[in-house]
This record gives structure tokens, C-alpha cells and sequence, in this order.
């Protein structure tokens, strides 16, 4: 996890250029996964009234994302001028250039079948490649970062990004979905990971604990606290223990965990509440839910 003297250094607003091509608007998908406010193809001249617009500077604790490129056409020799003006009005400002070689830019506008934005009726794509790195040779060497993505892969480009401006581990920035359901209500079509409790022994047949839920004490005890749950929750700890870590590596932005019983009453609220907590003390973002407690009849605690 990154020191809190590196947080600290996140600026306040990022503007994203570079090459047509060159991956800003992944970027740009990376940054909104970091909760940043992002608008893309944004004018310079407009990056300070955004920033004032959206309170960033007001202690709110929100960051800015831009792209800013040639298809702002004149405006974007304004971009020196308006990054100025930003510092100027003590806004924290870092800008990053995505670059990628000649021949991989030829390449994926080939692979894609897309026209370059900047093109000129009858211009081969080669010369309208040439002229913006020509144009934008100035930016490039003013630049506070410069990317190569030219065989960088998503995943290898949305890391570096997230380790440079995010102002929480690699753990927290992926969103964690833990939610308890019932099978006769439905198979979840939304769950990454799904486990299925239906073996563990049953409180619906306790006539005290019927009317309760996974969320009581008693069901809970009764649920966690018997041989077999204990030997599953060995092996489903150690099952998260190696698929979690790799969803973070992947730069996966959101899991959904799904723990499934009968009616979703009372194992698998039980069951996804321990599985919550856990994740919750292994550093990980978690929201937790029960899907099917409404129609279960029970009493909720």
C-alpha cells in the first residue's frame, strides 16, 4: 500500500494528452475507476473553470481528470497558458503524455479500421501521424510524465497510472460486492465468484430460529459455529486468498461475490456477512447486501 507521503503528492487535476491512438481514453476509463471527475476533450482554456466548477480546491476531497488534444484544433495552443493558470490559482497539476511509436499507431488504425481524427481530405495516414508529433513536440517535452504504450497492455497502463494517482491501494481501489441470495428466487447473473451453502445444516428447521435471520445472533452462532461450516470456511479463506490478490493484479475495478442458499434467509446471509467482514480486515472496499431478505417473511433484526 502506498506510504501517505505519496498520497499526499496526488494532484488536484490531471490533463491526459498525447497521440491519437496512444490509449487517453483508457486512460481516461482508468482514472474514473479512481473516482476522479472526468470529462474528455475538454478545451485548456476551460480545465480552471471545470476545476473552480466541481469544488476542488473546496476540501471535498475530489480530483480532475482531462484529455486535452489536437481536436481542440486552435484552442490547444492554449494548453501552456492554461496549465499556468491552474498553479497559478494553487491548483496542483500534472500532465501526462501518452506516447506510441509510428509503426504500432499505423497499425491499430489499421487493425480498427478507423480514421485519424486530424486527417486531411486525401492525407496518407503516415503524414497526419508525422504532422501531430510534429505539432505536439512542445507539449511532449513539457510534459510531467511520459507514457510509451506502444507495447504496454491495458492492464500494464491502468497499474502504472493507479500507482502514480490514486490515493489508495492497489486492494481498495477495486469495489467488492458481497451479496447473499436464495436460489429459488433467481440464479444472480451478476456474480464473478458464487458459492453455494445449501450443504451446511439448516436453522429454517429450528422452529425458534425459522422466523430469523442470518443476521441474528443465534442463527449466526448456529450457522458459524459447527464442524462443518468451519472446515468450508478454511478452504473458502483460503480460495479468496489466491483469487483476490490476482483480481487486483489484473486491475479488475469490481468484483461481485455471491453466496447463495434456499430462500436466502438465514446460511448465506450468515455466511456472506463472515465473508465481508474477512475481506473487510484483508484491506479490501466492501459493500454487503442481502438480495432476497425482503421476501423470506422473516423478522430482521
Amino acid at each position: 500500500m502506498r506510504a501517505a507521503e505519496d498520497r499526499e503528492r496526488v494532484p488536484d487535476v490531471v490533463v491526459i494528452t498525447g497521440m491519437s491512438g496512444s490509449g487517453r481514453t483508457q486512460a481516461l476509463h482508468v482514472f474514473e475507476d479512481m473516482g476522479y471527475f472526468c470529462i474528455d476533450n475538454l478545451p485548456p482554456r476551460l480545465i480552471l473553470t471545470l476545476a473552480d466548477l466541481v469544488g476542488i480546491n473546496t476540501g471535498v476531497g475530489r480530483h480532475l481528470a482531462v484529455t486535452c488534444d489536437l481536436r481542440s484544433q486552435g484552442l490547444f495552443t492554449e494548453f501552456a497558458e492554461s496549465i499556468d493558470q491552474l498553479r497559478a490559482h494553487e491548483f496542483t497539476c500534472t500532465v501526462v503524455f501518452l506516447d506510441t511509436s509510428d509503426e504500432v499507431l499505423m497499425r491499430r488504425y489499421d487493425e480498427n479500421r478507423r480514421r485519424h481524427p486530424l486527417a486531411a481530405p486525401g492525407e496518407s495516414l503516415a503524414h497526419t501521424i508525422a504532422r501531430e508529433r510534429t505539432l505536439l513536440a512542445a507539449v511532449r517535452t513539457a510534459s510531467d510524465l511520459v507514457i510509451d504504450t506502444s507495447h504496454l497492455r491495458i492492464k500494464d497502463l491502468r497499474a502504472r497510472l493507479r500507482r502514480a494517482f490514486s490515493e489508495l491501494g492497489d486492494q481498495q481501489l477495486m469495489e467488492v460486492s458481497v451479496f447473499s441470495f436464495g436460489f429459488k428466487h433467481g440464479m444472480p447473473a451478476e456474480a464473478d465468484l458464487m458459492v453455494d451453502v445449501r450443504f451446511l445444516p439448516n436453522p429454517f428447521y429450528d422452529p425458534e430460529m425459522r422466523p430469523l435471520t442470518g443476521n441474528d445472533q443465534l442463527v449466526a452462532d448456529f450457522v458459524l459455529n459447527n464442524p462443518t461450516t468451519e472446515k468450508f470456511l478454511d478452504a473458502w479463506w483460503g480460495l479468496l486468498d489466491v483469487v483476490m490478490p490476482g483480481y487486483v493484479a489484473e486491475g479488475k475495478a469490481h468484483l461481485s461475490i455471491g453466496v447463495g442458499c434456499t430462500g436466502g434467509q438465514h446460511r448465506s446471509v450468515a455466511i456472506a456477512s463472515a465473508t465481508a467482514s474477512y475481506l473487510e480486515k484483508g484491506g479490501y472496499h466492501v459493500s454487503l447486501s442481502h438480495r432476497d431478505l425482503p421476501l423470506a417473511g422473516a423478522r430482521t433484526s
